[in-house]
């Protein structure tokens, strides 16, 4: 527990900092002071280098716990994640480049033994493709090799950033443009990272798609319809046999603004098919709209509101409960990441504010419900945590409270804090010991 409280304590020291700071007036400009602390040694190495020969780096620390783990008293742990980025890039022509990641994840400190996923210490040639023209200029391109795929908001499909190894995909990627409108389609099988070994996919473990754009169709808004097709091989039906995993995901998602200062994000999918004998039928939702308040301090208003389907029995061969694919999860529905895009009603509001041009800090509240309480409560990488089968334990899971700092100090270094709680209510005190969940964290990131 000590170094748990450590942690907070160094929280509230960064919050003390963003609070002096904003009220304290630079001597110059915020940008110039900016510009006087930056120092890149990839920009530095660029002037030696020939011009189709490129580095750049990325060192990430972050110290990071958590209280109440599964919701249980003296589930407690502190530990610090880094990680290094090395990049490469081959620029022989304009049209043709080739990109190269190695990462290096490493975690110290951490009570549990041995080290489960994403917690793993590992070594990984990260991202490794070829591109064939531009693929946010071009009519035309091509993304061959192991390289992220981020469309949207990533609630469905990411590179899930903020976890220590985050994900890469081997895919072949085809974009196409032409004036407002967009269209990509690809191929891909997620990787599967190996301690002391490169990472690699699985055979039969696909997601292919199509992510269309309609940019300014609809006046100061974007229209993203897609579908996705998801299979994989060998998988648990409700019956207990295996069979295949073949479903659909046709969605859509439209973010835009609105006249005097209002904006809104939509997005709902609806998945559809067949793992062997079990037939899939389950959709979600995502609806929010903002307010850009006219203040000093340039505060934005919001309140959102977010629904998955669940399963109402697991043996009737029924399978409804959202398929959250490959999402980068974290702080979608809550900084604690106790809470994913699944069996889920989740109302949400906060605020957003600049105290000074280099700041942002933000405080959010939001409350959750079960959308069938014969399912799980899942987390925010789509694990099942606690169940009540006989749904008798209720829908209501709590509310949580999260607050975040964030300071770029320059170009090359950003520092950042945060604390999320969720207070437990009937369901965790039926199914688990009502114990709160804490997530402190405090991290910096260098670029290199």
């Amino acid at each position: 527990m000590r170094p748990l409280c450590s942690l907070c304590a160094g929280l509230c020291a960064l919050v003390l900092l963003s609070h002096s700071a904003a009220e304290a007036q630079p001597a110059v400009p915020l940008r110039q002071a900016a510009d006087q602390h930056t120092y890149l040694p990839s920009a530095a190495l660029k002037q030696w280098l020939p011009s189709w020969l490129r580095f750049s780096g990325e060192e990430r620390v972050r110290l990071e716990g958590f209280s109440g783990n599964g919701f249980l008293p003296n589930a407690d742990d502190a530990y610090l994640l880094s990680r290094l980025r090395l990049n490469l890039a081959i620029v022989p022509a304009g049209w043709m480049k080739f990109h190269f990641q190695a990462e290096d994840s490493r975690v110290a400190g951490k009570n549990l033994k041995p080290n489960a996923p994403p917690f793993q210490d590992t070594f990984d040639l990260r991202l490794a493709f070829v591109e064939l023209g531009d693929t946010e200029r071009n009519h035309c391109s091509l993304r061959f090799g192991r390289q992220e795929l981020n469309l949207g908001e990533e609630r469905l499909i990411g590179s899930s950033d903020w976890i220590n190894t985050p994900r890469s995909f081997d895919a072949a990627r085809v974009s196409l443009r032409q004036g407002k409108y967009r269209l990509d389609l690809f191929a891909a099988s997620p990787v599967v990272l190996h301690d002391g070994d490169v990472g690699d996919h699985v055979p039969g473990n696909n997601i292919h798609g199509l992510y269309g754009g309609l940019d300014n169709v609809v006046p100061q808004a974007k229209i993203e319809p897609y579908l996705f097709w998801r299979l994989n091989q060998r998988q648990k039906t409700e019956a207990g046999t295996t069979g295949n995993l073949d479903f659909t995901v046709a969605g859509i998602r439209w973010v835009g603004k609105l006249p005097n200062g209002f904006d809104y994000s939509f997005e709902a999918a609806r998945e559809q098919g067949s793992l062997g004998t079990d037939r899939i039928a389950a959709w979600a939702g995502h609806w929010l709209v903002g307010y850009a308040m006219p203040a000093r301090w340039k505060s934005r208003l919001l309140a959102e509101f977010n629904y998955a389907t669940g399963d109402s029995d697991a043996k009737d061969g029924r399978r409804q409960t959202f398929d959250q694919l490959f999402a980068s999860g974290h702080e979608k529905y809550g900084l604690a990441d106790q809470v994913g895009w699944k069996n889920i009603v989740h109302g949400r509001t906060g605020v957003e504010w600049r105290p000074a041009t280099k700041w942002l800090a933000t405080t959010k509240f939001g409350g959750y419900w079960l959308a069938d309480p014969h399912d799980a409560l899942y987390n925010s990488s789509g694990t099942a945590l606690l169940r009540s089968a006989a749904g008798t334990a209720g829908r209501f899971v709590g509310t949580e409270l999260d607050g975040s700092v964030t300071y770029v100090y320059s170009k090359q270094l950003k520092i950042g804090g945060g604390l999320g709680h969720l207070f437990a209510a009937g369901f965790l005190h039926r199914v688990a010991s009502g114990k709160g969940y804490s997530y402190p964290y405090l991290a910096l990131t260098a670029t290199l």
